[in-house]
C-alpha cells in the first residue's frame, strides 16, 4: 500500500495484524566524535523506533511481512551517516565550564534491566520510576531501585507503550494500539486498570450521530474522539490532558469522566512530541519538520484551542521538545542532530530561533529540563548536559556515555542530599536505551569554590 504522506526519511510500514504503522524518524551515524560540528553526507538509511527490525528500503519497496516479528537484533542497527546539521543557525555553545567557574560531578550509580528490551519511555511520580518497555510498564522504588510492579504485561496486543503521565491520582499510558489506558495505584502498590480512553460511555453518547465520525481512510470512518494510529505522547496541565498521535491529531481530554472535548488535525505527518506550559500553551513536534504552538484566544478563556504559531527551522523530523524552568525558552531536537533554542518574540510569530546546540553526531531522541540543566539523549548512545550563561550562551558541561544502543528516554529530578553522603543532592538522572538498560546517574554541579548550585 502506498503511503501518501511519505517524505524523505519518514517511512511507514503496515503491520499485518491490527493495521498498526511503524513510523521511522531516527537517523543513525557512523561517527562517534561528539565534538564534531561540521556537515556530513546524507544518510543511506534509517531505522525504526518501535519495530525491532531495521531496513534501508523505503516503504513502497518493503513487504509488510518482513515486519511481522518483534525480534530485536542489535547487529541489525545500521551505521549510516546522519542528516546535515543547520549551518544557517548560529551556534550557542560558546562557553566552557571554566569560563562559568563551574565544576560538574557525574557518576553512574546503578543499572536497571526491565524484563523486556527496548525502553521506550521513562517517568517519575511519588518516588516511583515508571519504565515503559515493549508493551509493559515496570515500576521501581527510587530509594532502593526495587521492582515493585509490572502492569499491562498481560495484553501484548496493545503494542509498545509510548508515554506515561499522571493526573488527579491516576496513571495514564499511551499505546501503539491507538488507545490510552487509565490506571489506579492500589494500597498494595499494584496498578489496576480502571478505564480505556475513549470510554465506552463516551462512545455510546456519540455513536448514533453522523457528526461524531470522520474519514480516516478511503471508505473507512472512525469517531473523532478516538485516535486511529499509535498514541505517541501525553502531557497534562491542571485538569486537562493532551494526547498526540501518528494520526497527526492533537486531542484534549478533560472533566471528571475524562471525555475527549476537542480534536485538532495538528500536522501534516506523524506527531512525535508534545509539551504543555503552565499557562496551558501546547507545543507539538512532528515528522513534517514543524513545531506548532496551540492555545486559547486571549479574549476567549473558554474558547476552543487554536493555532498560535508554526515554527519552521528544522530540516528533518522533530523528535523531542522541552521547556526551560521558567517556560520562556523552548528546546527542540530532531534527526538533523541539532537542538534548536526558541525564545519568545511577540513581533516574530510568537517565538524565534536564537541558535543551535551541537555536538551529538546522530539524531536527538529525547530532551528534558531540570533545575536549569538541559539533558539530551541521542542515537549516538550518549547523553549531553547543557547549562545557560547570563548572556544566553550555552555550555556543554559533560557527556555521559556507557550505553550500548541509542538513548531513547530521559527523566530526572532533584536528588535527596542524603543520597550523596550528606552533600548537595544535585540531580538524579535516569536514561533508557534500546537494549532495555536503564542507567542511574548522580549529577552535581557546583561553583569552582565548591558551593553547590543545584539543591
Amino acid at each position: 500500500k502506498k503511503n501518501h504522506t511519505t517524505r524523505k526519511n519518514t517511512y511507514s510500514f503496515e503491520y499485518p495484524a491490527g493495521n498498526m504503522k511503524f513510523r521511522s524518524w531516527i537517523s543513525s551515524s557512523s561517527s562517534v566524535n561528539t565534538t564534531a560540528d561540521h556537515p556530513v553526507p546524507p544518510p543511506k538509511g534509517v531505522f525504526t523506533d518501535d519495530a525491532s527490525n531495521f531496513s534501508d528500503l523505503p516503504s513502497s519497496t518493503t513487504s509488510p511481512s518482513l515486519f511481522s516479528q518483534e525480534t530485536y537484533s542489535l547487529s541489525s542497527l545500521q551505521s549510516n551517516l546522519s542528516l546535515l546539521t543547520l549551518p544557517s543557525v548560529p551556534s550557542l555553545q560558546n562557553l566552557s565550564p571554566g569560563t562559568l567557574n563551574l565544576a560538574i560531578s557525574a557518576r553512574c550509580l546503578n543499572s536497571l534491566n526491565p524484563r523486556n528490551a527496548h525502553v521506550t519511555f521513562l517517568a517519575m511520580h511519588n518516588n516511583l520510576l515508571y519504565a515503559a518497555s515493549s508493551n509493559e510498564i515496570n515500576v521501581f522504588e527510587l530509594t532502593n531501585f526495587t521492582l515493585i510492579d509490572t502492569f499491562n504485561n498481560k495484553d501484548p496486543s496493545s503494542g509498545f507503550a509510548k508515554s506515561v503521565t499522571f493526573l488527579d491520582g491516576k496513571i495514564f499510558t499511551a499505546h501503539q494500539d491507538c488507545k490510552i489506558r487509565v490506571w489506579k495505584l492500589t494500597p498494595m502498590k499494584q496498578h489496576s486498570l480502571i478505564a480505556t480512553l475513549p470510554t465506552l460511555e463516551d462512545r455510546l453518547r456519540r455513536f448514533v450521530f453522523p457528526s461524531s465520525y470522520t474519514n480516516v481512510r478511503r471508505h473507512k470512518k472512525k469517531m473523532w474522539i478516538e485516535h486511529h494510529d499509535a498514541v505517541s505522547g501525553l502531557a497534562v496541565n491542571e485538569n486537562l490532558m493532551c494526547s498526540v498521535s501518528w494520526d497527526r491529531c492533537l486531542k484534549i481530554w478533560g472533566g471528571s469522566k475524562l471525555r475527549c472535548i476537542e480534536s485538532i488535525k495538528a500536522h501534516d505527518d506523524a506527531i512525535n512530541a508534545v509539551v504543555v506550559g503552565k499557562d496551558g500553551t501546547i507545543f507539538t513536534g512532528s515528522a513534517d519538520k514543524r513545531i506548532r504552538v496551540w492555545g486559547k484566544p486571549y479574549a476567549e478563556k473558554k474558547g476552543k484551542i487554536g493555532l498560535i504559531a508554526t515554527l519552521e527551522k528544522h530540516k528533518s523530523a522533530v523528535n523531542a521538545l522541552a521547556l526551560s524552568s521558567d517556560e520562556s525558552v523552548l528546546f527542540s531536537g530532531a534527526c538533523d542532530r541539532s537542538i534548536l533554542v526558541w525564545e519568545r518574540e511577540d513581533s516574530a510569530n510568537y517565538m524565534v530561533v536564537t541558535g543551535a546546540l551541537r555536538g551529538h553526531t546522530k539524531a536527538i531522541l529525547c530532551l528534558i529540563n531540570v533545575s536549569d540543566l538541559l539533558f539530551s539523549g541521542s542515537a549516538d548512545r550518549t547523553v549531553r548536559i547543557w547549562t545557560r550563561g547570563n548572556q544566553g550562551q550555552f555550555c556543554c558541561l559533560t557527556v555521559l556515555d556507557g550505553h550500548r544502543t541509542p538513548v531513547r528516554s530521559l527523566v530526572a529530578a532533584p536528588a535527596v542530599a542524603a543520597e550523596s553522603g550528606g552533600a548537595n543532592g544535585g540531580v538524579k538522572l535516569f536514561s533508557g536505551s534500546f537494549d532495555g538498560e536503564i542507567k542511574v546517574w548522580q549529577i552535581v554541579v557546583s561553583s569552582s569554590s565548591g558551593s553547590p548550585l543545584i539543591s
